[in-house]
C-alpha cells in the first residue's frame, strides 16, 4: 500500500483492535525509580499502597517485567463505543503551511468526555467495581479526567467524588456540570471539606489551586472513607499502560500503509497522552529496532521537563502521597492560572522522566499565546476545535513542518490530538480579545518550589 494515496482518515477494523496494553518499562534498561515511603524512604510495597489504590491497579503499577498485559473483555467491549479512534492525515494543514512534510494526528476526542482520559478511566473503574468498592475519589485540572471518570463510574454504578482545581472550576462551569450529569460530586480545590485543604488555604489564602492540592484532598477522602480508593488520571505507570491503546492503534494503522513517522509529538503535563502515544514506538527504539525523534511539549508557565529537577518529590502539595523520582518543580509550586488546566502538574511521570533523563526524547516549553495561535490555525483548516492541552503539540508540529518547508525535507510528523476544546471557550475568548498573557516563572519563583523538595542522602540535584 506504500504507493497508494493515504486516506484522509484511517480506521482499524474491529478485528485489528489491540487485545493487550503495552508496558514500556519491560523494555527499559534503566527502570523508573520505585515509589518511596516518605517515612522510611524504602520502596512502597503492595501492602502499603493497598489503602490508596485498587489491588489489581497496584499490580500494574509495580509490574516492570511483562511487556504485554491483557485488556479484560469488558473493557474492550466498552472501548468499542468510541474506538478505534481515527488516525487523520492533515492534508488541509499541510496545504495551508505549504510544507513538504506529511502531518498525521491521532484524534482522541470522539467520545462524550471529549478526551483520551476515558481510556484509563474505564479501566480503573472496572477494577474498582471488580474489587467490590463503593466508589472512588480523584482530582481533575481542566476537567477532562473528572468527566471521563464520572462517565466510567456511572457505567459501573460507582460513587465518584471529584476535587477540581479551583481556577478550572471557575473557568469551566460546563465541564463541571457534565460531571454532575453523570452523578459525580464536584468540589473546588483547595476546599474547607478536608484537613489538608484547610491547611493549604491557611498557608496560601486566595490560591487558585493546583493539581497537587487537589490530589492531597482526594487521597485524604479515599483513605478516611471505608470502601473508597483513589484513582489518578495521569503520571502513574498504570495510567500510561492503559493509554498505550492510543499508540498501539496508531502503529497498527501506520503499518497498514507502510508509514513511518520521523517525529512524534505529544503535550506533556503528567504524561498520560504523551506516554500513551509514544509507547509502541518507544519500545522499538528501546529494543534497537527503529529510531524516532520524540518531542514532549509543555507550557512555559509550568516547565517540569525543561526547567525542573530530576529528584524524588511528593506528588501532592499536602505531602501525604508517596515520593516519586521525576522531573519536578517542587510539590509546593503553584503555577499561574493558565488555560491548559491539564498541564499544570508540578511533576512528570517517572517513566517518562527516566526516558528523558536517558536521552530517549527531548522537551520544549511554549507560551500560551503562541499555542492558541496554532490552535486557531488548526481549527480553521482541519475543522476541529482543539483542547488547549493538545494545542501545545499542534504548535510544535507546525513549527517542525515549517522547518521542513525551509529545508525541503519530506519528514513525517505525528502528534496526539487529545481532545476537543468546546468547554474552553473562555480561553479562546481571552485570546481573541487580546487579554491572554504569557506568564513565565522566574528562577526565583522556581527556587521556592525547589526548596521544598525533600532532602535526604541520594536525593541530591
Amino acid at each position: 500500500m506504500a504507493n497508494k494515496e493515504i486516506p484522509y482518515k484511517i480506521y482499524l477494523e474491529e478485528s485489528e483492535m489491540p487485545k493487550n496494553w503495552y508496558n514500556m518499562r519491560a523494555d527499559m534498561k534503566n527502570k523508573p525509580a520505585p515509589l518511596l515511603n516518605p517515612g522510611t524512604l524504602k520502596p512502597m510495597t503492595k501492602e502499603e499502597l493497598a489503602p490508596v489504590f485498587c489491588d489489581e491497579l497496584i499490580d500494574q503499577e509495580l509490574n516492570e517485567t511483562d511487556a504485554y498485559i491483557p485488556i479484560p473483555q469488558e473493557i474492550r467491549n466498552f472501548y468499542k463505543m468510541y474506538r478505534p479512534a481515527p488516525l487523520v492525515r492533515a492534508y488541509c494543514l499541510e496545504k495551508k503551511l505549504q510544507t513538504p512534510a506529511k502531518i498525521y494526528y491521532k484524534f482522541e476526542g470522539n467520545n462524550t468526555s471529549g478526551s483520551h482520559k476515558l481510556n484509563s478511566a474505564i479501566a480503573q473503574a472496572y477494577y474498582a467495581k471488580k474489587q467490590g468498592l463503593k466508589g472512588v475519589t480523584t482530582e481533575t485540572g481542566a476537567g477532562q479526567w473528572g468527566t471521563a471518570l464520572s462517565m466510567a463510574c456511572s457505567y459501573f454504578d460507582l460513587d465518584c467524588k471529584v476535587y477540581m482545581v479551583k481556577v478550572s472550576y471557575e473557568q469551566k462551569p460546563f465541564r463541571r456540570e457534565v460531571m454532575r450529569t453523570y452523578g459525580a460530586s464536584v468540589t473546588p480545590s483547595p476546599s474547607e471539606t478536608t484537613a489538608v485543604g484547610r491547611k493549604i488555604l491557611a498557608q496560601h489564602p486566595g490560591t487558585t489551586g493546583s493539581l497537587g492540592c487537589a490530589i492531597s484532598e482526594a487521597v485524604e477522602v479515599a483513605t478516611t472513607n471505608e470502601g473508597y480508593r483513589y484513582v489518578l488520571g495521569s503520571v502513574l505507570n498504570q495510567v500510561l499502560l492503559h493509554q498505550s491503546i492510543i499508540g498501539l492503534e496508531t502503529k497498527i494503522a501506520m503499518d497498514k500503509y507502510d508509514i513511518k513517522p520521523d517525529i512524534i509529538i505529544g503535550c506533556a503535563g503528567g504524561g498520560s497522552n504523551l506516554g500513551g502515544l509514544i509507547s509502541p514506538f518507544m519500545g522499538e527504539k528501546l529494543r534497537g529496532e527503529k529510531d524516532y525523534q520524540f518531542i514532549a511539549v509543555e507550557p512555559a508557565s509550568c516547565p517540569s521537563f525543561t526547567r525542573g529537577k530530576f529528584a524524588y518529590d511528593f506528588c501532592d502539595t499536602g505531602m501525604i502521597c508517596p515520593l516519586a523520582k521525576m522531573y519536578t518543580l517542587g510539590s509546593g509550586f503553584i503555577p499561574s492560572a493558565n488555560h491548559a488546566g491539564g498541564l499544570r502538574f508540578h511533576g512528570m511521570s517517572s517513566t517518562l522522566s527516566q526516558l528523558y533523563h536517558d536521552g530517549y526524547m527531548e522537551a520544549r516549553a511554549v507560551e500560551q499565546t503562541s499555542v492558541f495561535e496554532a490552535a486557531e490555525q488548526f481549527a480553521r483548516v482541519e475543522g476541529i476545535l482543539p483542547a488547549p492541552e493538545s494545542s501545545h503539540a499542534i504548535r510544535v508540529a507546525i513549527d517542525e513542518a515549517l522547518k521542513c518547508k525551509e529545508t525541503g525535507e519530506e519528514k513525517t510528523i505525528l502528534f496526539g490530538l487529545t481532545g476537543t476544546g468546546y468547554f474552553d471557550m473562555v480561553a479562546y475568548e481571552k485570546f481573541h480579545e487580546g487579554s491572554m498573557t504569557d506568564y513565565i516563572p522566574t528562577d526565583e519563583d522556581l527556587q521556592a518550589g525547589f526548596d521544598g523538595i525533600p532532602k535526604f542522602p541520594g536525593n541530591e540535584f
